[in-house]
């Protein structure tokens, strides 16, 4: 076991570690704007920096995501969450992307938190993995990200 995944005398991995001091820096950053157009152009400004720095097959999966949430959810606003990217209805994360590379996993995933609309009987996935970019994937995240702004 590396020391990315050894958890530390708190009960955190290093890579769990750093997530939490990167979302404390979000809350602090998203304080600072406030609200309204400006605040807006500059989240997705801060997603598509985050974006255009991850290495390859992540970037393409997350620019993927990011022009599927445009046309298929335009209602859903970008923003960081942990460091990656995420999408928001009235402030609340909707649906993320977590890369492979940032956590030192075997793959990278797309996922929906409770306010995405993707309810089907009594059991559902909530997070998808990633390896690649295929084009039957590039469509599922499309219907996927369309129903769970449902």
């Amino acid at each position: 076991m590396d020391d990315t995944s050894a958890a530390s005398p708190d009960g955190f991995t290093d890579v769990e570690r750093d997530a939490i001091k990167q979302r404390a820096a979000e809350l602090r950053q998203e304080a600072r704007r406030g609200t309204g157009a400006d605040k807006a152009a500059a989240d997705e400004e801060d997603v598509l920096g985050v974006i255009a720095g991850l290495p390859q097959p992540d970037r393409a999966i997350a620019e993927h995501i990011h022009a599927a949430v445009a046309v298929q959810a335009p209602g859903l606003s970008p923003k960081l969450w942990y460091g990656m990217p995420a999408y928001a209805r009235d402030g609340k994360i909707v649906c993320f992307f977590v890369s492979a590379q940032k956590e030192k996993a075997r793959y990278s995933s797309l996922g929906f938190n409770p306010e995405a609309n993707l309810d089907e009987g009594a059991m559902w996935p909530t997070a998808f993995a990633i390896t690649e970019l295929t084009e039957a994937g590039a469509a599922a995240i499309s219907a996927l990200i369309r129903k769970a702004a449902g």
